[in-house]
């Protein structure tokens, strides 16, 4: 048993449904086999627990830990790529790239190297777009499951557009798919998502077979892309006439639902948007990517007014990182930019963004996304080095909302020197 004794913010109470940030100077967080078992004042918690190892982080700021809704395992080693719109970026720097992970070895090294990105951001939960290769995304649950990464993630399926090394059929992509969901859906903090890469890729017949295979496996999730580029958008609707628009798409084809998270939406229509809050669907708000892509504004007001849930996601690699504050405060200067009227966050959204939203949108508030009693111990330590911007700023911070501010304008992952998921250590 722990106490960690820290500085804490959370949102365990929305804020954009009237909620604020919960803070406190010098609060006990009380943690057994990796649950959060009392939340008190220090004295409340020594007093009931006189036993517990006391971890004292009062010299930082202790966060939950992040949650990332859309994040690409192969394209580590793509970030920074810069000056390409969407597609051009795909053919010239993401595809080329994503065909180097049927070669095992190398599979692994990029996983290796991912899953360090992920968790030394302070990444503890995600939606991970796997691989057009079973044997990497089977390499990549395994070091996952070793890392504790809470992880859903699945096969990457395309059957035109792509390289001819990236495609697959419907047989293929439904064996393939299968036996990686009995082999790992459900196993320690992993689950499967069906992942068609996007319906510009994928054709009426594979999308159908990913909604097969949700109707066969209760439980399992799905994730793709949306609305991300005006051309995108284009060359769906000429590979699906007889769909009603982009979200039609999957929707028809048994892919829409409460375990769907689609990235992007910069450009969706009201009835995708209506149809996206009927059926319980999620976005993932990718800002960076957005901004390095040129694909445009991520529309929020539109889809907070429409009641559809809303994430962060970082999109490496045409997201130029893994940290979800980068991602945060991107979208903080979209919104501000935005020449349809933004909506006016506070560091405090931000937060929600990048914690409790995510853990909602991905059915795992129950278990994380604040630091609230009988949630489990998923958590960041933003504790800067003396001197530093982010040390002086949140030395001078007027308020706990203004130090929140300076963690997501200035804090990279250099400065989140601890993380933890389920109560063990994964970065210092």
């Amino acid at each position: 048993m722990q106490i960690y004794r820290a500085r804490v913010f959370d949102t365990p109470t929305d804020p954009f449904a009237g909620g604020g940030l919960r803070s406190g100077s010098d609060v006990a967080i009380v943690v057994d086999s990796g649950r959060i078992v009392a939340r008190a004042d220090f004295a409340t918690a020594r007093e009931r627990h006189p036993y517990a190892e006391v971890v004292d982080l009062r010299a930082g700021v202790l966060l939950p830990g992040f949650v990332d809704t859309h994040v690409h395992f192969p394209q580590v080693r793509a970030i920074g790529h810069l000056g390409r719109p969407l597609l051009d970026w795909l053919d010239e720097c993401a595809l080329p790239e994503e065909a180097k992970l049927r070669d095992e070895t190398y599979a692994a090294g990029v996983a290796t190297d991912f899953l360090t990105g992920l968790t030394s951001a302070g990444t503890t939960s995600a939606m991970v777009f796997g691989s057009h290769f079973a044997t990497a995304v089977d390499i990549l649950f395994a070091a996952a499951a070793e890392v504790g990464l809470r992880m859903t993630t699945g096969l990457v399926t395309s059957d035109r557009n792509l390289p001819e090394v990236l495609l697959t059929d419907v047989d293929r992509s439904v064996a393939e798919s299968q036996r990686l969901i009995d082999d790992w859906h459900g196993r320690g903090r992993l689950r499967f998502a069906v992942t068609p890469r996007f319906s510009f890729s994928a054709g009426p017949e594979l999308l159908a077979a990913g909604g097969a295979l949700v109707a066969d496996n209760p439980g399992i999730w799905v994730t793709s892309h949306l609305n991300e580029n005006r051309d995108e958008i284009a060359g769906v609707a000429e590979i699906h006439p007889e769909a009603l628009d982009y979200l039609d798409t999957y929707d028809r084809a048994g892919l829409l639902g409460e375990r769907t998270i689609l990235a992007h939406n910069v450009h969706p229509r009201d009835r995708e948007l209506a149809r996206m809050a009927e059926a319980g669907a999620a976005a993932a708000h990718c800002p960076t990517s957005n901004s390095a892509l040129a694909s445009g504004f991520f529309p929020l007001g539109r889809h907070l007014d429409a009641g559809v849930r809303v994430a962060l996601g970082s999109d490496v690699g045409a997201g130029n990182g893994f940290c979800l504050l980068k991602e945060g405060v991107q979208a903080y200067f979209m919104q501000q930019l935005d020449p349809a009227g933004g909506v006016p966050l506070t560091s405090t959204h931000l937060l929600h963004l990048a914690t409790a939203s995510g853990a909602a949108a991905l059915d795992l508030d129950a278990e994380v996304g604040d630091l609230s009693v009988g949630k489990r111990f998923d958590a960041v330590y933003v504790d800067p080095v003396a001197g530093q911007p982010l040390a002086v700023g949140l030395d001078y911070a007027e308020s706990d909302e203004d130090a929140l501010a300076k963690i997501f304008a200035l804090g990279t992952p250099a400065d989140l020197t601890r993380v933890w998921i389920d109560g063990e250590p994964v970065k210092g």
